[in-house]
């Protein structure tokens, strides 16, 4: 038998809670430069609660080949990545028009 989502009451393989969750975060990506001149891309505005921050994170650092982590609710991406992330947060189901990049 399988288990059942506690939010929704559907079967785990039927529940649309995360795509929910996707289509009401507002994300911001901006750039960021730290020690020694090295730029980090920061994408915040996930709601950590609703959506697994740190596989997201794993996912992205993965796709991109670089390193990076999750801190006080943001993800943290070593080197210029804004121009991409954009395109892969829509790939995997975010709206266009809730991502923002500065």
């Amino acid at each position: 038998m399988s288990e059942i989502c506690p939010k929704c009451g559907l079967v785990k393989e039927l529940c649309v809670c995360e795509t929910i969750a996707k289509e009401s975060q507002t994300i911001n990506v901006y750039l960021e430069k730290k020690k020694f001149r090295k730029y980090y891309t920061i994408i915040e505005g996930i709601d950590k609660k609703e959506i697994d921050i740190k596989d997201l994170a794993k996912k992205l650092k993965e796709r991109f080949a670089c390193g990076g982590t999750t801190k006080e609710g943001k993800i943290e991406l070593q080197g210029d990545h804004k121009s991409r992330v954009k395109d892969f947060l829509v790939k995997i189901g975010f709206p266009p028009e809730s991502i923002e990049v500065r």
